[in-house]
């Protein structure tokens, strides 16, 4: 079974919609399924280097690599990276650039879509 996310929310924008994506994405990982995360809009905020955590408990970003770590892969809107003015070297090294067309190729093989 697969799992994607679509984050398009800012990661610190005072509410807890990221954390409970990235969680749900930890979850979906534990219980043997393939995850994978597209960030777009300002989701790809996340992915921006040297983002400043929103404290020890609820550091997204780490949490994040966390998830890279254990198997989940992550693509970020190239237009969207560009409108937010993040541009090569700003960025995670592990997330890859992605277009529309991945992200249509990853909904097609998809199980579940979810968007936050």
């Amino acid at each position: 079974m697969s799992l994607l996310l679509v984050i398009n929310r800012a990661p610190y924008d005072g509410t807890d919609v990221v954390w409970n994506a990235l969680r749900l994405a930890a979850t979906a990982l534990e219980s043997a399924m393939r995850v994978r995360l597209f960030l777009m809009n300002e989701g790809v905020d996340l992915a921006r280097s040297g983002l400043p955590c929103g404290g020890p408990d609820f550091d997204l970003q780490a949490m994040l690599r966390d998830l890279m770590e254990k198997g989940a892969s992550v693509r970020l809107c190239k237009t969207c990276l560009n409108r937010c003015g993040i541009g090569r070297g700003e960025v995670i090294p592990q997330a890859q650039v992605a277009g529309m067309k991945d992200l249509v190729a990853w909904i097609r093989d998809s199980d579940k879509v979810l968007s936050f």
